[in-house]
């Protein structure tokens, strides 16, 4: 049986409007890291997405940041 956790994404300004919602729900294994997460956001919402979360900042936990260890888990 596989484990997921389920992570919140919240969008504003231009992500939102590339994604067409301001929220969304992404089942992931639990040791899932930022990069990881980028990589599937840009899977669902295309090309357009990689250049807005290329510059985005991102609130993991209480941590406001633009990069993130590539391996530190969400």
């Amino acid at each position: 049986m596989d484990r997921t956790v389920a992570i919140e994404v919240r969008y504003f300004a231009a992500a939102a409007e590339t994604a067409g919602t301001e929220k969304e729900t992404v089942a992931l294994p639990p040791t899932t890291d930022l990069g990881t997460l980028k990589t599937v956001l840009i899977d669902r919402h295309g090309p357009d997405m990689a250049r807005v979360l290329s510059v985005a900042m991102f609130l993991v936990g209480d941590e406001l940041t633009r990069r993130r260890r590539p391996r530190a888990p969400l």
